[in-house]
């Protein structure tokens, strides 16, 4: 079996078993999505949603955030970890997209990579999730299980990380692809003792342990 092949053979078998594939942030605007991915850099998921339940309330347009101290915005998001940094992006962002994107966020890679605190990982999400575009997130979960389904070898560049996987995906699935790996890296097969015998990609992944024998 061809990476091409396995890549195909575990799409299928994601989309069988996650039928679901949607991001774990919780968002309203276009915006808030941008934000919320910046404030889950070394923060996880949930603690996310937990802060900004109250932080899109408490700052409900851009111009709320750029009209607020970086003070004020660090308060309201200072249980995610490097909250100063963040909440300086968060403002700065704002401004930026008020400024030279009539308060909207950009549909593309170069623009976005231009907003303050918006890496690959970001920019990517927001392609695929706001704009439906082919796309690769990848975050620890991808990274991991990408080495351990062999299409990656004992890499850790996200960016290299990222352009295997669009050589071996369709285009079309990418997006969901990326989401659907999420849960299966967090309810199976997790960086710590893995659940190999309830995974359902264990008949093509290499790193099963049958394979091994």
């Amino acid at each position: 079996m061809t990476k091409k092949e396995r890549a195909a053979a575990v799409t299928e078998l994601l989309k069988a078993t996650y039928p679901d594939a949607t991001c774990a942030l919780h968002y309203t605007h276009d915006y808030e999505l941008l934000f919320a991915t910046r404030l889950s850099a070394q923060c996880t998921d949930a603690r996310v949603n937990i802060v900004t339940e109250t932080l899109f309330r408490q700052f409900p347009t851009l111009e709320s955030y750029a009209a607020a101290t970086e003070g004020e915005i660090a308060e309201a998001i200072k249980t995610c970890g490097l909250f100063r940094t963040k909440a300086r992006d968060l403002k700065n962002c704002a401004i930026m997209l008020l400024a030279e994107f009539d308060g909207r966020v950009p549909d593309n890679m170069d623009d976005l990579l231009r907003l303050p605190g918006v890496g690959r990982k970001t920019a990517n999400l927001v392609l695929g999730d706001i704009f439906g575009q082919p796309a690769v997130v990848a975050d620890t979960h991808c990274i991991r299980l990408s080495n351990r389904l062999g299409f990656v070898k004992n890499q850790k560049d996200p960016v290299k990380v990222e352009t295997a996987l669009r050589r071996l995906l369709d285009p079309k699935e990418s997006s969901d692809f990326c989401h659907r790996l999420v849960l299966h890296g967090r309810e199976c097969c997790t960086a710590r003792s893995p659940k190999c015998e309830n995974c359902a990609l264990g008949t093509v992944c290499p790193s099963y342990p049958a394979a091994k024998k």
